[in-house]
């Protein structure tokens, strides 16, 4: 099967435009334990290996989903309060405000933005008129650093919602990805627990789950640290440590990363095991999306979580198993088959081949399909 595993990787590299991947995989029992790495860390640096830190965007949207969590666990929060709660007027008045004037803003609860479905538009593809959008801004002409006020002020300046605040009791429920959601969502943490994201997450995750190369850009990892693997964007290799700190996404490793979703999935990670269970308890679907880096159909969503299963239309005549976790838009995921009792994690950590876990894993589902 290792060798398998190895012909896999080895396509995974030859995807257009990746430079280097890391792909690791474990069963939930030990007994598999497989992770590669290829490609250079750094020009003139040492070759990459699978021990070396990389950004994994969006997947840290599972870590503010359980600190979320474990603050209402804690009796600090409810999923159902209402956001102005807990940031100021100036950063909530008029952030979900239609063209006729309508505004939602007071109507928005933490449950819809761990659900994407506050219908809040995603601040980092907002075009101004005649303008660019921070994405474009960031790739095109070079670093730039915003704050969280930043982020929700473009929103709020947007003024085009893209449906009202879904109602919670509802069965299904409109659902489209946004970095919005999970802004508001840190901004929430700090002010509840009076700390930094960085910080929070060192005492709640870090330390306890011995995740020692786990780490925001330009904070200190409790542990030495080798080159991080560098994102790119084709051909164009990003150094852009202002922006990568203040999309508030994490680097780490893909044996911090499994660690991570393991003590996820057994409950390890909050004081009541089943707290965890609230992230998987309904499903929504993604709507279809035309961007190139935020996942849309046929993903569901969860609270911080993505469900992916390819439609029967597509595998006939062997149906694959679920997968649950996360990707990023730097080619990053984290997921957990628990039909295979299997933890798959990895990157490309490439901006043009945000697709490519969503290529790799329906491969690498059948491979393992043969063996457990």
């Amino acid at each position: 099967m290792k060798d398998q595993l190895d012909r896999l990787f080895q396509d995974l590299v030859k995807t257009r435009q990746v430079k280097h991947a890391v792909l690791a995989v474990e069963s939930g029992d030990g007994a598999l334990r497989w992770a590669k790495a290829e490609g250079a860390a750094e020009e003139g640096v040492e070759k990459i290996d699978p021990h070396n830190p990389f950004f994994i965007a969006s997947v840290t949207k599972l870590f503010i989903a359980a600190a979320v969590l474990k603050l209402y666990e804690q009796g600090q929060l409810s999923l159902d309060d209402y956001l102005p709660r807990f940031l100021p007027k100036k950063m909530t008045a008029g952030l979900h405000r239609t063209k006729d004037g309508t505004d939602y803003s007071g109507e928005i609860t933490l449950a819809h933005l761990l659900s994407h479905t506050s219908g809040l538009p995603d601040y980092i593809e907002i075009k101004p008129e005649g303008g660019k959008n921070l994405f474009d801004l960031v790739l095109e002409e070079g670093d730039r650093s915003w704050r969280i006020e930043d982020s929700i002020n473009i929103v709020i300046n947007e003024k085009k919602p893209l449906f009202p605040p879904q109602p919670l009791a509802a069965e299904k429920k409109k659902a489209r990805y946004s970095d919005t959601n999970f802004q508001l969502l840190i901004a929430v943490i700090e002010a509840v627990t009076g700390r930094s994201i960085d910080k929070v997450f060192e005492e709640m995750f870090y330390k306890p789950l011995g995740l020692l190369n786990t780490f925001h850009p330009g904070s200190k990892p409790l542990a030495p640290q080798p080159p991080a693997g560098p994102l790119w964007y084709g051909n164009q290799k990003l150094d852009i440590p202002k922006a990568m700190r203040s999309f508030g996404d994490l680097y780490s490793t893909a044996g911090d990363l499994i660690r991570f979703l393991r003590a996820l999935n057994s409950g390890e990670v909050f004081d009541h095991p089943a707290t965890a269970g609230l992230m998987k308890k309904q499903w929504n679907r993604l709507g279809f999306l035309l961007s190139p880096v935020a996942p849309g159909w046929p993903m569901e969503y969860g609270l911080g979580m993505i469900r992916f299963q390819m439609p029967r239309l597509f595998t006939p005549f062997q149906p694959l198993p679920e997968v649950i976790g996360h990707s990023g838009a730097s080619g990053s995921w984290l997921f957990y088959c628990p039909q295979h009792d299997i933890y798959i994690t990895g990157t490309v950590s490439q901006l043009q081949a945000a697709a490519a876990p969503y290529r790799l894993i329906p491969k690498l589902l059948k491979l393992l399909g043969k063996h457990y």
